[in-house]
């Protein structure tokens, strides 16, 4: 165990860079270590360790028979879905010309523009508004909508419900990721009736029309952030993450299944997606025999074929998670894990592992991290630099659902080489992990841009650090305290640079550019009196470069909120000066009922700035608003209602 100097003994919890292996002559059958992780290779070898992790908690007296195999559990059971009244409806068949969509597609790369604010260039995320040629395509309130585009044109098309014709109990289920492939409208939901992932697919018509294509669902447990999402998309590849309970006597039935929804409503036979030789585990875990509570699920899906084919990989690790993406790899950050069977009151925890998945199916490796990210802007992978940087805190617990806003303690900037992964020890030297200046606050914020990360807290009751922005650049020791106008409730990028957004003292919204150059300074900022921020979500920013300018010059879009309307605010960056260009405002006539039956709740928000070409758009609520954008300033062209007919 190698422990990385740097931080004060005031640090409870000191962050820890370590690796545990195995004496070779004593790892059992069936059971191979890889870098500070293990696998086994069989369902014996996993019958032969759940047997040794339960047995204190099933002993009832004498010995239990270490080698023989658990009794197989039950099939799983998920709840049907359909009504008894329900017609025939078959989804649509995997005939030789079924749409595949890959034509839509250019070197792995979508034809069609990206309208979305993603973390990682190439790697698109699930949200609420795509771009799918001369189509927007909506996903609001448990519906699918497209609204027509191409020619110069802003028209409602079509609309159909996200989720599977005659499905009785949709109000039990949450639709709230979409992404666009090709011809293929995915929509990502959880269902909670039945505990799993819903994965919709419909057919986009060259016609702007939908329909139903097929439905499957994924065995997991609920993934939702506060921050996070749970889909990616690259290229062909449609990769999300699931967490799963892992009840080490019945762990057969707690592996991921994938099940297709059959005619007249039943679900087909599970297909399971991973084998024991797909599960991997601290090497410490198994070592001390302490069997951690979750599998947390990896699947990637092929969209190239029109039979949806899916394999997932897994790491077993506490509740506690972060999910990050990048080209190469994904991510998972999983925290401190107890001996949950044990009866003893004496329970050392195991440390928190970092696990690396890489996409192309190379065997995954992680390192061992006490202290945590905060969500998936604490993530950076290089490929250039060959390293991943994660930012840590002394007590990080993730992103799951709203974990991400209570994030304490000392903070530090660790650079893991990638070869440190697929390493036989996976260590990392000693000047891995980086000192970083401390800051106190409520609402920690942090984002890699360029070769710089920043962060910082909001401490409402002490302007002093509520106004603090810390600067650190990859390539120099020094750390750089910004001092903001307001707080900084968002951090993003603006071209080459930085934008930092949040509420002021005098109850308005400021918006400050931060130059990040040799001397990080504070550029430009802009203050929208009586106003906040409309949404929290990361795509509800964005910003788009002028042509030619190199970031120096551009648009940026975010929905704001005032005491009784709502709108999404334009701000142009023009010679790195920010200035007003305006407003598109929602119409205010008030809620209408929509007859609404799932997704009732706009977890991902419901508004969105989106360029698209040459065209500036407003997406708030069922309004689609259109503006022209002239000598700096933004008008209304046009808008339209796609309020579903009820």
């Amino acid at each position: 165990m190698q422990i990385i100097p740097g931080f004060g003994a005031c640090l409870a919890t000191a962050l820890i860079v370590s690796t545990v292996a195995i004496a070779q002559d004593t790892v059992p059958r069936g059971v191979v270590q890889a870098g500070s992780l293990v696998r086994f290779t069989d369902e014996a070898a996993l019958d032969r360790f759940a047997r040794r992790v339960t047995r204190e908690y099933y002993r009832e007296g004498g010995e239990v028979a270490l080698d023989a195999p658990l009794p197989p559990p039950p099939p799983v059971a998920m709840p049907e879905i359909a009504s008894p009244a329900m017609p025939n409806m078959a989804p649509q068949e995997y005939a030789a010309d079924a749409p595949a969509a890959a034509a839509d597609y250019i070197d792995g790369e979508p034809a069609a523009e990206s309208i979305t604010n993603t973390q990682v260039v190439g790697v698109d995320e699930g949200g609420i508004v795509k771009n799918a040629g001369d189509f927007l395509v909506v996903l609001r309130r448990g519906r699918l909508f497209t609204i027509r585009t191409g020619e110069d044109s802003l028209a409602p098309v079509d609309s159909i419900n996200a989720f599977p014709p005659g499905k009785k109990n949709a109000g039990d289920a949450w639709y709230d990721e979409m992404l666009v492939y090709g011809s293929t409208v995915i929509v990502i939901g959880y269902f909670y009736a039945g505990e799993g992932t819903e994965v919709n697919r419909f057919t986009l018509a060259a016609d702007g029309s939908l329909s139903w294509r097929d439905t499957h669902y994924l065995a997991s447990a609920d993934y939702y952030s506060d921050e996070n999402y749970a889909s990616r998309m690259m290229g062909d590849r449609l990769v999300f993450y699931t967490p799963l309970p892992l009840w080490w006597d019945e762990w057969r039935q707690n592996l991921p299944t994938l099940r297709r929804l059959m005619p007249g409503g039943r679900l087909g036979d599970p297909q399971r997606l991973m084998g024991a030789d797909d599960i991997y585990m601290g090497a410490d875990s198994f070592a001390r025999e302490i069997a951690p509570e979750v599998l947390h699920t990896v699947t990637s899906c092929d969209l190239s074929t029109p039979r949806l084919t899916c394999t997932a990989s897994g790491v077993a690790g506490a509740w506690s998670r972060s999910f990050y993406v990048s080209q190469s790899a994904a991510y998972v950050w999983t925290g401190q894990s107890y001996d949950y069977y044990s009866r003893s009151d004496n329970k050392m925890p195991i440390p928190a592992k970092l696990v690396r998945l890489p996409l192309d199916g190379d065997t995954p490796g992680a390192i061992t991290v006490s202290g945590g990210p905060v969500n998936q802007f604490s993530f950076d992978e290089n490929a250039a630099d060959g390293v991943l940087r994660m930012v840590v805190r002394g007590e990080g617990q993730g992103d799951a659902m709203w974990a991400s806003h209570f994030s304490d303690g000392e903070t530090g900037l660790l650079t893991v080489p990638l070869a440190a992964f697929a390493s036989a020890t996976g260590e990392v030297g000693e000047g891995a992990l980086r000192k970083l200046p401390s800051v106190a606050g409520e609402q920690f914020e942090n984002r890699f841009v360029g070769r710089h990360l920043l962060y910082s807290a909001n401490a409402y009751d002490d302007d002093a650090i509520r106004h603090r922005l810390m600067v650190a650049p990859f390539d120099s020791d020094t750390v750089h305290e910004v001092m903001l106008p307001h707080a900084a409730d968002r951090l993003d990028v603006l071209g080459r640079d930085a934008v930092a957004v949040g509420g002021d003292a005098r109850g308005g919204l400021g918006f400050t550019a931060v130059a990040l150059g040799n001397a990080p300074q504070v550029e430009s900022t802009f203050r929208l009196a009586g106003a906040r921020e409309g949404e929290s979500r990361s795509q509800a920013f964005f910003y788009r470069t002028d042509p030619g300018s190199d970031g120096d010059s551009g648009t940026m879009g975010l929905p704001v909120a005032r005491q009784q309307s709502a709108a999404i605010l334009f701000l142009r960056r023009e010679a790195r000066v920010l200035s007003e260009a305006g407003e598109l405002a929602a119409a205010g006539q008030g809620a209408a009922d929509d007859n609404c039956i799932a997704s009732c709740v706009d977890w991902y928000g419901n508004a969105r700035p989106i360029f698209l070409g040459g065209r500036v758009f407003a997406l708030m609520g069922y309004e689609l608003v259109e503006g022209t954008l002239a000598g700096g300033r933004i008008s209304e062209r046009r808008r339209v209602d796609f309020s579903p007919v009820r």
